[in-house]
């Protein structure tokens, strides 16, 4: 394996210093020699990284690795090294990119640490970023990397926020289809709002093969552009895959819901395809095998799915079910609204309204408090 020295961090201007040295400065394998079998750039993967004789001769051969010398290969790993990273993600690194190992460093490596430097970026970001897809350093930073830059921070108006993209997909700013992609939404009068939001919760879903199919899917079934509700659909879409998404379609439907059932609620809360199959059966399970409620209740107010079970529907469900088990609440009333009201129209509409208040309230905080330390519990 290789065998770094400890070295403090450098800047910028100093490891351009130490692109090409004169000689390594640290201890490597020699690879002066080979035999008429094993070329010079195949020892030297061989030795320093512990690739076996038919690995490293496929990347030689895939890559066309040139180097006759270690200087330019010990003058790469030595950049990369002093820059911060690791023994292990420098192996990482040369698996996927050998040929890094003879490649400008001037030319196609330092402009791109200096453009993410120039955005904000630090020193661990930049090691974060390349060390888990070196593939970014290949992509032109005129006519790639700088433009898709552009475009996501016109969105996002955060530098910050736009290196985070990248530090959490290391792939984004590498893949051809995300400007692309975020051209077809703006095409398609996908609000400025909708696509900040995918750029900060789900960047993967701009890097979807098919952007045309999917709006189209969306747009046929009503989904409005410019509402919160097209982009997570277009999340949900792109992130539970079609045998997941039957999966919780016969989930529903084993609780009384039809097919349409499922598309209407989707349409109305698409937040209901990103809730997990045990959050629904709990919810469903307590809903109608507890509280003797109808499930197709939820199939019209979808977005109770999606709330704590144990915080929210529980608590709020022991105040309903007093009231209406005392004749304080119509038995055609709505099961749902008070699931969906803010806290403090909960406690007013249907706690202090009512003369059995202190009551309703030691009941509602009882569950809240029950909920709170089974949290604890799983915590510790």
């Amino acid at each position: 394996m290789l065998k770094f020295n400890t070295w403090p961090k450098k800047t910028l201007i100093y490891l351009k210093c130490l692109t090409f040295p004169q000689a390594s400065p640290f201890s490597r394998h020699s690879c002066t020699t080979t035999s008429d079998s094993t070329s010079f750039e195949v020892s030297y993967l061989i030795h320093n990284f512990n690739f076996s004789q038919k690995s490293a001769s496929k990347l030689c051969s895939t890559y066309r690795l040139g180097f006759k010398t270690t200087q330019k290969p010990d003058s790469v790993l030595n950049f990369f090294a002093n820059f911060g990273f690791s023994n292990s993600q420098l192996c990482n690194m040369i698996a996927k990119a050998p040929w890094l190992l003879s490649c400008n460093l001037s030319k196609r490596v330092l402009p791109k640490f200096e453009f993410f430097l120039s955005k904000g970026a630090s020193d661990s970001d930049i090691v974060s970023l390349i060390s888990k897809n070196p593939r970014l350093l290949c992509r032109s930073l005129e006519n790639h990397t700088s433009p898709t830059y552009e475009l996501v921070y016109r969105f996002l108006q955060s530098h910050k926020d736009a290196i985070a993209c990248a530090v959490h997909n290391p792939s984004f700013f590498e893949d051809s289809r995300v400007p692309q992609n975020i051209k077809l939404l703006i095409d398609n009068g996908v609000a400025d709002s909708n696509i900040a939001r995918l750029l900060r919760i789900r960047n993967r879903t701009l890097q979807v093969r098919d952007m045309v199919s999917l709006l189209k899917e969306l747009q046929d079934l009503g989904f409005n552009p410019s509402k919160t509700t097209f982009g997570v659909a277009m999340i949900a879409k792109t992130s539970v895959t079609k045998t997941r998404w039957k999966e919780k379609v016969d989930t529903f439907k084993k609780w009384g819901w039809s097919d349409e059932d499922v598309i209407e609620a989707f349409k109305k809360q698409p937040y209901c395809m990103l809730t997990s199959i045990h959050k629904i059966n709990l919810v469903m399970d307590f809903w109608v095998n507890q509280l003797s409620w109808d499930a197709l209740a939820l199939a019209k107010h979808p977005s109770i799915l999606s709330l704590s079970l144990e915080k929210r529907i529980t608590p709020r469900a022991s105040v309903v079910q007093f009231l209406l088990n005392n004749g304080l609440r119509r038995k055609n009333a709505s099961l749902t609204s008070p699931f969906l009201v803010p806290e403090e129209m909960f406690l007013d509409r249907f706690i202090k309204d009512f003369k059995e208040s202190s009551y309703l309230l030691k009941l509602y905080e009882e569950k809240l408090k029950l909920a709170c330390t089974r949290d604890k519990t799983c915590m510790s």
